[in-house]
């Protein structure tokens, strides 16, 4: 990592659009320009960032190994007198993940049988009829007193 460029904030500052996309994390200087289309959170929650210290932001939201991984892959440089910790990711093991090896989390919806959704709406409207029925009868006897 001797041979990485060295970056100042406000170099980095001055890469803060849609077209030129820069930021740090953890003193590594990251071009994210082409990733912003993929980005599971969206384009704009990287642009939020852009042209800042983004460690912060990265390590709350509990990235993955392999969203750590991809900093490798778009780092361009290290940022001036920050001293980097050394990760036991190697650059060649550095790979986008494949569409179909990726994991998600996915709630199931059990959908109920439609008779028995049938039967939530009209068993009340059945009650709230005979009920009103009901009234209308017994209101009319007295009525007739």
């Amino acid at each position: 990592m001797a041979d990485q460029k060295v970056f100042t904030l406000s170099d980095v500052a001055q890469h803060k659009f849609k077209n030129d996309c820069w930021f740090v994390i953890n003193g590594r200087v990251v071009n994210v320009t082409e990733f912003l289309e993929e980005h599971p959170g969206g384009e704009e929650v990287l642009l939020e960032s852009a042209g800042k210290d983004a460690t912060k932001e990265f390590e709350n939201i509990g990235h993955s190994n392999a969203a750590q991984k991809l900093l490798l892959k778009y780092q361009v440089g290290v940022l001036r007198g920050y001293a980097l910790k050394e990760t036991k990711t190697n650059y060649a093991s550095i790979q986008e993940p494949k569409k179909n090896e990726m994991e998600a989390f996915v709630i199931k919806d059990n959908k109920m049988p439609t008779y028995k959704a049938l039967l939530e709406f009209f068993v009340p409207l059945l009650v709230a009829g005979s009920f009103f029925a009901y009234r209308v009868v017994t209101r009319a006897d007295q009525l007739l007193y």
